[in-house]
């Protein structure tokens, strides 16, 4: 996804009660993340200029634009969290109807809050033409960040038809025309235009590349083809690149739609569902990227871990070579996709760095000097409301003889509420040579201590000498 680096990602949602808008998948995506302003909550019915108002980025839409939003007008929804006690919003997003019954689909970032706190949110939908009803919330699926919701009066929301979706056997070709509808910033019901472009190259979690427009409010709204039919949900945006936006595609839509129809509506904290969904996850995510080995980052000295980019894109810099003083390159490999919990909590996903450094026109003491303050300024994390302080432990590595001396630091920190879960962190710093070095981190968030253990193992084993270092000493 990224045109530059690091990726950030921001769901295509909503205002969160403290003003963020996060994203997520990605995730995955998936994920981050801050907000853009909303209109105030709308308390009338729209009129009928502004039920009927269209207006993506790219211009006013065609024809065919045109003939969808009509045709799926009835179908649309806005999703809204509300504050129990009253009816100011906390967050808004889209959904839509999937079929007669009063089933409708939005992602899981836009009830996020209800998810995590239902005795202090309720939820609503209102149509486009103006109906309002309470929501149910049946099941949703954290990773893929989609959710499953009934209207808990059913009759208001009768013959009004169900977005189909495309088959699986129909591939859409890439610039093939959709259109995504939603209500972007609370002003309105709307459809952007723009181009299929396929599944997102090198993302763990399976998304779309939407080459449109999508605000903030749109997220959980249908994309359809010119068919009307859907080929994805409206997810995230970046916003540093232009017409660059994402979907969740239809096979996760369809197998939560099969799951969670017939489920009893989730009344307590959620937590333990998050928990289940996101060991899973870890558990998948661990077994693929340990399976998977270390690339050479060209170090004529050091093998260094450097992942392969199947699931990750790595971005290098380095010191000038004509500068004077200590010189270095710079290696940072990130996933794309982060699981969106809530506006403060995105987890699911790895990241991998490493610094090479030659201090040969320094010196010995100095670079020993700024060699170790560097591995020392690595900043772990602190006790707050989500995770515990980092528990870590030190040890110097050179087990085996021939191996490369290392020192090591290993640090875990707890999820509170999301039992089994961990933050992990490996720093790393060759001790072989007096002015020359590598340092490096391995960072994954949200796995098991198994996983944690695994990964840790076979970040460690992807240091070595260069088989030309190590013939050279003998």
């Amino acid at each position: 996804m990224p045109m530059t680096a690091p990726a950030r990602l921001r769901p295509a949602l909503h205002r969160t009660a403290q003003g963020l808008l996060m994203l997520a998948m990605a995730v995955a995506w998936a994920l981050a993340r801050a907000a853009a302003p909303q209109a105030p909550a709308r308390t009338t019915e729209p009129s009928a200029a502004e039920a009927a108002a269209s207006a993506p980025a790219g211009g006013a839409p065609t024809g065919t634009g045109q003939r969808i939003y009509e045709r799926t007008r009835p179908q649309l929804l806005q999703v809204r969290t509300l504050l129990r006690t009253q009816d100011s919003q906390s967050s808004v997003g889209s959904g839509f109807l999937v079929d007669e019954a009063g089933h409708l689909l939005t992602n899981y970032h836009v009830v996020s809050q209800y998810a995590l706190q239902p005795g202090r949110h309720r939820l609503v939908y209102a149509t486009v033409d103006g109906k309002q009803g309470a929501l149910q919330l049946l099941a949703f699926d954290v990773v893929h960040d989609l959710a499953l919701l009934r209207a808990a009066d059913p009759a208001p929301l009768a013959g009004r038809g169900a977005v189909a979706l495309r088959p699986a056997d129909e591939p859409l070709p890439r610039g093939a025309r959709i259109y995504a509808l939603g209500n972007p910033l609370d002003v309105g019901f709307a459809v952007a235009e723009g181009s299929y472009n396929g599944p997102v190259e090198r993302s763990f979690l399976p998304t779309l590349f939407f080459g449109g427009s999508l605000s903030a409010g749109m997220s959980g709204g249908p994309a359809l083809d010119e068919q009307g039919r859907l080929v994805g949900v409206n997810v995230a945006a970046r916003r540093d690149g232009e017409q660059v936006s994402f979907l969740v595609p239809v096979d996760p839509v369809r197998s939560l739609i099969a799951r969670g129809r017939g489920a009893t509506p989730i009344a307590a904290p959620a937590w333990p569902e998050i928990t289940r969904q996101l060991l899973a996850h870890e558990a998948e995510l661990t077994r693929r990227f340990t399976g998977e080995p270390w690339r050479g980052a060209g170090h004529a000295r050091y093998a260094i871990p450097v992942p392969q980019e199947t699931t990750m894109r790595c971005w290098g810099r380095g010191s000038p070579q004509a500068a004077r003083g200590l010189q270095f390159e710079r290696s940072d490999c990130e996933m794309d996709s982060r699981i969106f919990v809530s506006g403060a909590l995105l987890t699911g996903y790895l990241t991998v760095r490493h610094e090479a450094y030659d201090g040969s026109r320094i010196g010995m003491l100095r670079f020993a000097e700024r060699y170790s303050a560097s591995f020392r300024n690595e900043f772990i994390g602190n006790d707050d409301r989500l995770r515990t302080a980092p528990r870590c432990s030190e040890r110097s590595i050179a087990a085996q003889p021939g191996a490369l001396p290392l020192r090591a630091v290993v640090c875990l920190r707890a999820y509170k509420k999301l039992e089994g879960l961990h933050d992990l962190t490996v720093l790393v710093a060759t001790l072989d040579a007096p002015t020359t070095g590598v340092q490096g981190r391995f960072d994954a968030l949200g796995v098991s201590l198994a996983s944690a253990e695994h990964l840790t193992r076979h970040y460690l084993d992807g240091y070595a000498w260069t088989a030309a270092a190590k013939n050279a000493s003998r």
